[in-house]
């Protein structure tokens, strides 16, 4: 994998709408302020690229705008990451303009940056991971950088600071604490907190022992599951074996695969379904362990790890669950196509490679 730098205070990051455009709402205007503040607070200096803030309607409309956003900051020698706004669900449509583009992938391959975001952003990654470049599956502005609260949720706050650092390995452990998704994001929900709750589980081995490596590979389950169904969109999978998006089940060979499920909290039923889809085309099979996100507000929490088990029983696959990524607060990053360690005796993950180019 090629990987990026990682940042430096003074660094210029650029902010793409590649998915829904939000940020660029008057509703949002406060969550605007309250990221790029926080932004200037890392040390950063934020550009917000120039179709990013255009709303909701316009981003809709206008895929290849977005994608010309993505590409001129990849151009960009002076923007060294890119920050997602916050996830959506049809960035799947920027394939056609980003990877028919030889500049593009180029740039991409050539002046590597640090690429975050979750959620419909997997999407995202998986054409940067195809391109070879090692993105970071961890916090976007809206969800995180413009935390209502006073301050950045603690945990997550480290995530970010340790895109400026690059030790030789990473231990990513549970956060002490876990919080709800908030219902109020209006003017009037400003610095108030989160309703939180002590982590009382941590991680959880569902199945295995011992200690399992492998690259990391996956992403939001329901973004998975929209790229090979055509329950959203109907040129959704058409488009994902067009530019194979969700790469073949041999390239899952030997993976530590990595699953979340989205906001919508699908029901035990529909999760049920969403890992069938992924058994149907041998991914499930070809891993050596599989990793969960902790489900937004912990719902489904205890039905989703039984059907994951049930699911995964013919291959009695490893499985840890409930950790810090994905649609639940706090967030850690995930670095793909890196090197990690699955200790299930001990319960912990490692990140065994630097995250960022030495």
């Amino acid at each position: 994998m090629i990987k990026p730098q990682a940042l430096k205070k003074g660094d210029h990051v650029a902010i793409v709408s590649l998915s829904a455009g939000v940020l660029g709402e008057e509703f949002a205007k406060h969550e605007l302020n309250q990221g790029r503040k926080r932004i200037e607070e890392l040390g950063l200096i934020p550009e917000f690229m120039p179709n990013s803030l255009k709303g909701i309607e316009f981003i809709k409309n206008h895929p290849e705008k977005r994608a010309d956003d993505l590409k001129q900051a990849f151009a960009d020698n002076q923007i060294k990451g890119i920050f997602c706004a916050i996830g959506g669900e049809d960035t799947y449509r920027l394939a056609p303009y980003l990877l028919n583009d030889p500049e593009f992938v180029k740039n991409v391959q050539q002046h590597p940056k640090l690429f975050t975001g979750f959620s419909d952003t997997t999407v995202n990654h998986l054409m940067l991971y195809q391109l070879g470049l090692t993105t970071y599956y961890g916090p976007n502005v809206i969800n995180d950088l413009a935390e209502l609260d006073t301050e950045l949720l603690p945990y997550t706050k480290k995530t970010l600071k340790h895109y400026f650092q690059n030790p030789a390995t990473t231990e990513i452990s549970s956060s002490p604490v876990w919080y709800e998704e908030r219902t109020d994001f209006s003017k009037a929900a400003l610095d108030t907190p989160r309703v939180s709750h002590p982590e009382t589980k941590g991680y959880q081995v569902q199945r295995g022992s011992g200690i399992v490596e492998g690259q990391l590979l996956g992403g939001c389950l329901d973004s998975l599951n929209s790229l090979l169904t055509d329950k959203r969109y109907n040129d959704e999978p058409k488009i994902n074996e067009k530019y194979h998006l969700i790469p073949d089940a041999k390239e899952f060979e030997g993976k530590i695969l990595f699953l979340e499920t989205s906001e919508e909290k699908p029901t035990p039923e529909e999760y049920c379904g969403m890992l069938k889809k992924l058994k149907s085309k041998g991914i499930l099979q070809a891993v050596v362990a599989i990793i969960t996100g902790k489900p937004q507000n912990e719902v489904h929490y205890d039905e989703y790890c039984q059907i994951l088990k049930e699911e995964t029983e013919d291959t009695k696959t490893p499985l840890m669950t409930n950790l810090n990524f994905g649609h639940a607060y706090p967030r850690t990053a995930l670095p793909y196509g890196l090197k990690a360690r699955v200790d299930l005796d001990n319960r912990k993950l490692k990140i065994i490679e630097p995250y960022f180019a030495e």
